[in-house]
């Protein structure tokens, strides 16, 4: 399954015009991240303390009821996890808050939301940087192109990486839900191994959406010492604090 790993190389996409000016795209990025901010901040009390330990003790994060964080950032995937995941028999936090909430169709606010509730995990390859802001990469799975505006990203993460993370898409640009991981060969051998049994027998274009495929790759790369590496300069989850 993880032979596309080995085959896969970044091709390019041929450039799209676009009449927009940087300027007006990252104000237009920063206020509908600034709303999925404060959604975020709002879906956590839909979520019991006990479901954010039980994601951070999946992620290693926890022994019993004591978090074991070498960086408090390291709780960002837990929190990824517990908003926009669930089992089979259970609805997601995303859900619910937006079930519970009431917004005023047509509105930034339900664009947003919306767009959040149809989150996809991805694995990108960063193709290289777009022509007004951000950055244009392929979702190599699902073979789509993704203009996707991450101020961090897009003045750290070289041409030719393969990033995995969480992408929502309220306009022509996609945003990531807050989280992200650097994939290299050490981390796609470990998650091999760390995998449950019955899904290392599919192609991973067949389980990308399965909860359990972003939980490995958090805890091998929470493992590996991802925080040593990565340092969110936009955060979403900067006033978010452990439910309870």
């Amino acid at each position: 399954m993880f032979a596309t790993f080995a085959r896969f190389k970044c091709n390019g996409f041929e450039n799209r015009a676009e009449p927009l000016s940087r300027g007006g795209v990252l104000a237009r990025y920063r206020g509908l991240r600034e709303i999925s901010k404060r959604h975020h901040g709002e879906v956590l009390k839909f979520i019991s303390g006990d479901a954010i330990l039980h994601q951070a003790r999946r992620l290693g994060l926890a022994h019993g009821r004591t978090l074991v964080l070498d960086d408090m950032d390291e709780m960002n995937y837990a929190f990824d996890l517990a908003i926009h995941t669930a089992s089979a028999d259970r609805s997601r936090a995303i859900d619910r808050y937006a079930r519970s909430t009431r917004l005023a169709p047509g509105s930034d606010e339900m664009l947003v939301l919306d767009a959040m509730r149809a989150a996809r995990f991805s694995v990108l390859c960063i193709e290289r940087r777009h022509e007004i802001a951000g950055l244009i990469a392929t979702d190599i799975f699902r073979r789509t192109e993704v203009w996707l505006i991450d101020i961090g990203l897009e003045g750290s993460v070289p041409d030719g990486s393969l990033i995995a993370t969480r992408l929502y898409t309220p306009q022509r640009f996609a945003m990531t839900a807050g989280v992200n991981v650097q994939f290299d060969p050490e981390i796609v051998e470990d998650l091999v191994a760390e995998l449950p049994r019955h899904l290392r027998e599919k192609p991973l274009a067949a389980i990308i959406d399965d909860r359990r495929f972003a939980e490995t790759i958090y805890r091998v790369a929470l493992a590996g010492g991802i925080m040593e590496r990565i340092k969110y300069q936009d955060p979403v989850w900067s006033k978010l604090k452990l439910p309870g």
